[in-house]
């Protein structure tokens, strides 16, 4: 898979260098100091390394190729490892759909460093998650440079077990566990603001939904309001035309017949002074008459304003009975003295009184009772402490309205007395036996009687003006307050055969109603909008907290799945390392055995001293070794040599049994005598099987099962340069 190295400006190479890794095994060899080693770090820097330390530096500014005295020094230092990324089966060595992945780190004078995949910048993460699919982990069991040999000897126990589960490629579980416990996180923190969100709006939420009641209330009066303004402007509509086509009928009969007898009185003019008695006697009588009619037209219109006054007085009043009634009430004698008096008053009506002052006279008395009962049973206090001025500005009103009414009422009297005595004026006129003057006074009275229809009918006619004005100026409050709907109405054909009391009694409800719809508050429309947003939002909130809530449990059960998983492939390679282990080291010994296994990791509680331990964390990794001939208590007690030969066996058995793609080896068998080169080269052979091998060596039985041979050399420039031989070229030139 491992197809070339790409080098330029880093360390000793201060020209581009190009090795190709065409064969299973390739060597590199030559002097201390050449810069041979440089290419085991080149490794280390491309693959993601962040350790100064092991690419034997300080600060990255010591990558990069520093300068000789004929070459100047370089500002980038860049390498780039070239993977063929052909498919192997069904599946491709790397999960990219490219044949080849090139995987490239360069670093700059500024200590800037960036990746690149294919020519595309990238993330360091992205360069880890990518290798680790590859069972290329990022903690460099694949890469053993000059002096670590024994590292994974000299290790603490847990960083065995983090250098044994990248052998054992559960890097790529590692990873998956590690970016759902970051979503598990977020997701978490999201589900706490999306909840602390909902708590936020609750209140507001729930104050808008009183609004929203209150307001469904004063929707339902607006309905009722609609539907009385339809019904009372309709009729009112049908009854002003029938009555303003009969006034105006009436009107011109009177007209006409008034017009014939001034025509038929002006031919007896010449009877002279003996009739201007009788004319002044019969003036007297239409002046008598036009005074009752108006009177009486005056005693109407108050007796309406009396009722509109009267129902919005009630209205209030309802208000305040509504918080407090009385069981019994003071009445003072005085008061129903003039309830009495007022009551007599308008019962004592003369015998032929014209229907239109009975009326207003029933229609007065009436309005007294109702006043008067209105009045004493609502209580004092409640009464003053609701809307107490405005019902006393109304009951000023109706009493200055009632004292009206009373005069006219007198008024009245006086002028019937009058008219009465008119008419026996003229009747005894009448009694002298003329003929003449009877004729006279027959078309005088014919001519009083058709002017004073005329001044009726007159009267009438604007009396049903002000009617047309007022419906008007009703159909514009109930459109200010209920909309359009409540101003339009179906005009009716015929008036419905009803007392006009029950049209003055739905007048009265309107306002009632007018009056209730407006104390609610009008539509609210912006409250009813704010209402409906907060609701969505509510209910928004509470199907992202259910999808979050959800989400923490799949990422949990992730989480799971992935330590089972983990700790179910942790247990099975470290049993076929330690397989593998036990072979290798018995073969560099000549027998004995190693193992590894799990640590027994405890801590006491700080809290209480006399609890039992408990486990802290995951275990580390132990190392027991059984030397042949030897009895050895720990690792400390072994040589350098037995620690290599140690190290070795256990690295080439993490690559038996997870073999990674490719494997470095920096001179790791420096110490081998040559017995054991033998066997170390025997293994290398074997373990090429399997992964590519470049293998940094001054050894000769290493050397000689290399398929590709690198010697690195340096002159006076301090510059690493590159001689390569493939000993298959070598031996076909040599026969």
């Amino acid at each position: 898979m491992l197809k070339r190295l790409e080098i330029a400006g880093f360390k000793s190479f201060a020209k581009k260098t190009i090795l190709d890794f065409s064969s299973s095994v390739t060597a590199i060899v030559g002097p201390n100091g050449s810069g041979k080693s440089n290419v085991a770090e080149a490794f280390r820097f491309a693959l993601g390394e962040q350790s100064m330390k092991s690419m034997r530096g300080k600060r990255s500014e010591d990558l990069i190729f520093s300068g000789s005295l004929s070459s100047p020094r370089a500002n980038r230092a860049a390498v780039a490892i070239v993977f063929d990324n052909r498919p192997q089966g069904k599946t491709r060595p790397f999960k990219l759909e490219f044949d080849e992945v090139i995987i490239e780190r360069s670093v700059f004078r500024d200590g800037s460093s960036e990746y690149a995949l294919n020519g595309s910048k990238v993330r360091l993460r992205d360069v880890q998650e990518l290798l680790a699919g590859a069972n290329i982990g990022e903690t460099g069991h694949h890469i053993i440079s000059q002096g670590e040999a024994d590292r994974v000897l000299l290790a603490s126990p847990k960083e065995r077990r983090e250098l044994l589960e990248d052998a054992l490629g559960l890097k790529v579980f590692e990873f998956k566990k590690q970016e759902a416990e970051r979503k598990l996180t977020r997701t978490e923190e999201n589900a706490k603001e999306v909840e602390a969100l909902r708590r936020e709006i609750a209140p507001h939420l729930r104050f808008l939904a009183k609004q929203v009641e209150k307001l469904d209330r004063a929707e339902e009066l607006r309905q009722e309001l609609i539907g009385a303004a339809k019904t009372y402007c309709a009729i009112e509509d049908v009854y002003l035309r029938t009555e303003r086509a009969d006034a105006t009928k009436k009107l011109q009969a009177a007209t006409h017949r008034a017009e014939s007898a001034n025509t038929n009185l002006a031919s007896y003019d010449e009877q002279g002074e003996a009739d201007t008695e009788s004319a002044k006697r019969l003036s007297a009588v239409r002046e008598a008459e036009r005074t009752l009619d108006r009177v009486l037209r005056e005693r109407g219109e108050l007796a309406r304003e009396f009722g509109r006054v009267e129902g919005a007085l009630e209205a209030a009043i309802q208000r305040a009975k509504e918080a407090t009634e009385e069981e019994f009430v003071r009445v003072p004698r005085k008061e129903l003295s003039v309830l009495a008096h007022e009551a007599k008053m308008q019962a004592e009506l003369p015998e032929h009184t014209p229907a239109p002052a009975l009326h207003a006279a029933l229609v007065s008395l009436r309005n007294m009772f109702s006043t008067f009962f209105n009045r004493y049973v609502v209580s004092s206090d409640a009464y003053l402490q609701t809307d107490e001025r405005e019902q006393l500005a109304l009951t000023e009103k109706r009493d200055m309205l009632s004292a009206k009414v009373t005069a006219l009422g007198a008024e009245e009297e006086r002028a019937r007395h009058e008219l009465v005595k008119a008419r026996e004026a003229v009747a005894v006129e009448n009694e002298t036996g003329r003929e003449v003057k009877h004729k006279i006074l027959e078309l005088a009275g014919e001519k009083a009687q058709a002017e004073s229809d005329v001044a009726r009918q007159e009267g009438r006619l604007n009396e049903l003006a002000l009617l047309e004005e007022e419906l008007r100026r009703d159909q514009s409050e109930v459109l200010a307050l209920a909309g359009a709907e409540a101003a339009s109405f179906s005009p009716l054909e015929t008036l419905p055969v009803e007392d006009r009391r029950v049209q003055e009694d739905r007048k009265r409800n309107l306002e009632r109603l007018k009056i209730r719809l407006e104390e609610a508050g009008g539509t609210g429309e912006e409250v009813r909008r704010e209402h409906t947003e907060a609701t969505e939002r509510e209910a928004f909130l509470a199907r992202e907290l259910e999808d979050l809530t959800k989400s923490a449990a799949s990422l949990r059960d992730l989480i799971a799945e992935l330590d089972t998983e983990l700790s179910k492939q942790f247990v099975e390679g470290l049993a076929k390392v330690n397989t593998s282990f036990g072979e290798f080291f018995a073969i560099l010994f000549g027998g004995g055995g190693a193992r590894l296994s799990l640590e027994e990791l405890s801590a006491s509680s700080e809290e209480d001293e006399e609890q039992e331990s408990v486990v802290v964390g995951k275990p580390g990794i132990e190392v027991t070794v059984n030397l042949p001939k030897k009895r050895v208590q720990s690792l400390v007690q072994l040589s350098g040599g037995e620690r290599a030969l140690t190290s070795i066996a256990l690295i080439f058995a993490m690559s038996q049994v997870n073999p990674p793609p490719f494997l470095i080896l920096d001179e790791t068998d420096a110490a081998l005598d040559e017995a054991n080169s033998r066997r170390y080269a025997d293994m290398i052979e074997a373990l090429a099987k399997k992964s590519q091998l470049v293998v940094v060596t001054h050894n000769r039985e290493t050397m000689s099962r290399a398929g590709i041979l690198y010697g690195v050399t340096m002159g006076s420039d301090g510059i690493s340069k590159l001689l390569s031989v493939k000993f298959e070229d070598a031996v076909a030139v040599a026969k």
